[in-house]
């Protein structure tokens, strides 16, 4: 068998593993569905429909396309400057944004607008070429380390493709080890990586990627500018101050198995501060009914964000049941806890609470942001605990008001001196944008697909 031959045969199993995959964990996602109202949205979209209004304007003089691919919440406040500069700086382009999850979606639609935002395909040539050829994007963004064997292969015949702000996180590196042989051939789609940092650029090189085509252009996140503020936030800040409410603890991004320990401990604080708050806002929108029956068992006095009309919030919680507000909440903040860290899922973005100065505090599994806490920790601007350390290290801070202001200040110093990635990020794509292909190669790639 030659090795042309050898390779399709491998794409054909992929794709056959991915599909009879699905069929065997349909009655999970029909679980997911019915219960939590999961993957509904967006179902056609992701099965090769393409939507109107992706298509409506490719007559205009901005039908040339550049498709940005964000998963989620966090990789689409990542790009967002990114997205912002492409348009300004090509404007004979339409930067459209493609997201994996429903709350990527939802925060995409506010930023970009909903013509330019759809749900990503699944990884199948029947749901992806219809968006290759309605699209026919000149250049495709990835955020992250989205590899996706089918995708990069048939994307790869007519556009450039840039792998931004990636990374190779502590919990995939022994995986993507393991199957290097497989991705060597893929990672050959890629025609740029820039990586986040210098160990992420040697793990993508280690895996296959052409070191030529890897550059170390710093993360994106330290980049992102502070969202307009909504109008919470300040009806927040009047009401707290008219009850002389505080101090507020805010506690974002959480995961099951966390608010437990959490709610825990503001009850400790409560003895010392009966007046103190809670701002809590868990990661998965399907989990906001599940903490406030917690909330309830406890006997905490709360309210749930989408509900509050006013009502005083002295010695309570407000159980944050909204998207996309978290960022603009940590300004409230005396301390901000960032979740997914107590339990082991690997952390989330210290970044948002440094933008406003406030003193950081995350439990000690942070693996998926190892390079920013690591950074963070090196200069004094973050609080890293345990589960046990976490009550004291919260009343410590709390008694301690020039301790925990000067936390805050470094962790805005550190944050601001980490930026300009974005600039980075766009020079190197200028080198992508409007380069052309070979007319043999783009006709090789397309005899391979």
């Amino acid at each position: 068998m030659s090795g042309l031959e050898w390779l399709n045969l491998s794409y054909f199993l992929y794709s056959l593993a991915l599909a009879l995959g699905m069929v065997v964990s349909l009655p999970y996602w029909l679980y997911q569905i019915l219960r939590h109202g999961k993957y509904r949205t967006g179902f056609v979209e992701r099965m090769g429909r393409v939507p109107a209004r992706l298509t409506r304007r490719a007559g205009s003089q901005a039908g040339r396309v550049i498709w940005v691919h964000a998963v989620s919440v966090g990789e689409v406040a990542a790009v967002s400057g990114l997205v912002e500069q492409m348009r300004r700086r090509f404007p004979g382009y339409r930067v459209l944004v493609s997201t994996t999850t429903d709350t990527g979606q939802e925060l995409a639609r506010k930023r970009f607008g909903e013509d330019n935002v759809f749900y990503f395909p699944m990884d199948l040539g029947f749901a992806i070429r219809p968006y290759l050829e309605a699209l026919r994007p000149e250049l495709v963004v990835l955020a992250e380390t989205e590899f996706w064997p089918n995708f990069l292969r048939l994307a790869h015949v007519g556009a450039r493709i840039a792998v931004v702000n990636a990374r190779i996180s502590d919990r995939s590196w022994p995986r993507y080890r393991r199957f290097r042989w497989a991705l060597r051939r893929m990672l050959a789609h890629v025609d740029l990586f820039l990586a986040q940092t210098p160990e992420d650029s040697a793990r993508l090189q280690s895996i296959g990627a052409e070191a030529g085509r890897v550059q170390v252009t710093g993360n994106l996140k330290f980049d992102v500018s502070l969202p307009a503020s909504p109008a919470i936030v300040e009806s927040l800040r009047l009401s707290l101050a008219a009850e002389r409410a505080g101090p507020v603890l805010v506690c974002g991004s959480t995961v099951e198995d966390e608010e437990p320990p959490l709610l825990k401990a503001f009850e400790n604080l409560r003895v010392g501060h009966p007046r103190a708050v809670m701002i809590l806002a868990p990661r998965h929108p399907e989990r906001f009914d599940d903490v406030a029956i917690l909330l309830q068992q406890l006997g905490i006095p709360s309210f749930r964000r989408s509900q509050w009309q006013g009502e005083s919030l002295a010695g309570g919680v407000l159980l944050v049941d909204t998207i996309g507000e978290l960022a603009a909440l940590y300004a409230l903040a005396d301390i901000a806890f960032v979740g997914g860290s107590l339990v082991p899922r690997g952390g989330h973005n210290i970044i948002e609470p440094a933008q406003h100065g406030v003193a950081i505090v995350t439990g000690n599994h942070t693996e998926n942001f190892r390079d920013i806490v690591a950074l963070f920790q090196s200069r004094d601007a973050v609080r890293i605990v345990g589960l046990s350390e976490l009550p004291l290290t919260l009343m410590h801070l709390l008694a301690n008001d020039a301790e925990r202001r000067e936390l805050g200040r470094r962790a805005l110093e550190t944050m601001r001196s980490q930026m300009g990635a974005t600039q980075r990020t766009m020079e190197a794509l200028r080198s992508l944008i409007g380069s052309d292909r070979d007319a043999g190669d783009i006709a090789a790639r397309a005899a391979d697909v």
